[in-house]
């Protein structure tokens, strides 16, 4: 970790090796495009974000991702689009199959 850096592991890919695993090298321009990826503690991809770049991203966004993977690896809750710590979420289960907009109402997430 950087000091005053992310207390999470970000890497650079020079040579293409990783870019080429995960579907993003451009072989024509020698370089990777813009790729974000999330990976849990167990290796498995969360979220994936490919962008080209005129178009910048949204470090908030990515931050507040981070942030709802770790509340529903440790609750085992859902989070609605656009969630925040504090805010409602959801218990899944067969009692809630079809019944969603009537636990959840957008309303109440504000």
């Amino acid at each position: 970790m950087v000091k005053g850096g992310f207390p999470f592991p970000m890497l650079s890919d020079a040579g293409g090796k990783i870019g080429r695993v995960y579907g993003i090298y451009d072989e024509a321009g020698g370089v990777d495009i813009r790729g974000r990826f999330l990976i849990d503690p167990d290796g498995i991809v969360q979220a994936m974000e490919v962008m080209t770049p005129p178009v910048g991203r949204n470090v908030a966004e990515l931050l507040r991702q981070i942030k709802a993977f770790q509340h529903v690896r440790k609750t085992g809750e859902a989070t609605p689009a656009g969630w925040q710590p504090g805010k409602l979420t959801l218990k899944p289960g067969p009692d809630l199959v079809g019944k969603v907009w009537e636990v959840w109402k957008p309303d109440m997430a504000s």
